[in-house]
Formats: C-alpha cells, structure tokens, sequence
C-alpha cells in the first residue's frame, strides 16, 4: 500500500487528477470500507453475499467503485459484517 499512497502523492499534483480525485473521494472511502471490514473477517464476497441476501456481483461493484450503494443495501452490508451503519455530518 506504501506503493500506492507515494503514488497517489505524486498525482496529486496534477490538478486535474486532483479535483477528479476530490470530487469521487467519498466513495473511494467507502469502496475501502466495505473491502476492508470484508477481508478484516476473511470473508469472501460470496460469503457475504450469503450473509446479507446482496449479490456477489453486486457486492463486487461496490468494492471496485463501480456502484454507488442505497443506504438500505450498506445497512444489509453492515449488518453482515456484524456492525451498525453510522452516517453522520462533521
């Protein structure tokens, strides 16, 4: 991951890929989230597809950022990984 933060520093610079990045850069945290609190568990995406009633492939596309979830479908994703979904404003 070292790899891909120095690299992600280096493009920044670039203004166009920085505004790209800051306009997307929510969902590129959730994308992690979801990926993250998966594998944190050893968990397949099939698994947790079985676990919360998503498709595998659906549950793919939010890990590779090419969905964006309703709040109901994170909150089955949640719930599957044995946590609540907290949304709030900072």
């Amino acid at each position: 991951m070292d790899d891909f933060y120095r690299y992600l520093k280096e493009q920044m610079k670039d203004p166009d890929f920085k505004k790209e990045w800051d306009d997307h850069e929510l969902e590129y945290r959730l994308m992690m989230m979801v990926l993250k609190a998966r594998n944190e568990q050893h968990l397949t995406q099939s698994e947790l597809a079985e676990r919360t009633g998503i498709r595998q492939s659906n549950i793919s596309r939010i890990e590779k950022g090419q969905s964006l979830p309703s709040i109901a479908t994170l909150n089955k994703i949640a719930h599957g990984l044995g946590k609540e979904l907290e949304i709030k404003f900072i």
